[in-house]
């Protein structure tokens, strides 16, 4: 034991259902240790990160043409009338919902 290159360990629990995702990727790369895959993946795995601002961008104009709807909606009931600068307002903010969603979904798509 003196002569091991190693000498620290490091221990953590996972799952059944993780430690059966971790088997399996280590026979995808064909690595019949579980230390061995571990501490690789560790060392030299890949960690991505994703920028979710536009996201939540996109769900604050959401929200906000939802709760326009909402209100038109309410007027509407209330009054009975429909005014057409509301669905104007509507539309247009739908457009630049639209707008938004297909940007995001360009720039996902390109990951």
């Amino acid at each position: 034991m003196n002569g091991r290159k190693r000498k620290s360990q490091i221990h953590f629990r996972v799952s059944e259902y993780e430690r059966s995702i971790i088997i399996e990727k280590m026979n995808e790369v064909g690595i019949l240790n579980m230390g061995t895959f571990l501490r690789k993946m560790a060392l030299e795995g890949y960690i991505i990160h994703i920028d979710l601002s536009d996201i939540r961008e996109l769900l604050r104009l959401l929200r906000r043409v939802s709760n326009n709807l909402n209100q038109f909606t309410k007027r509407a009931h209330e009054t009975g009338n429909i005014y057409i600068d509301d669905i104007n307002y509507l539309n247009t903010q739908f457009k630049i919902l639209c707008k938004n969603s297909n940007d995001i979904l360009i720039r996902l798509s390109s990951l």
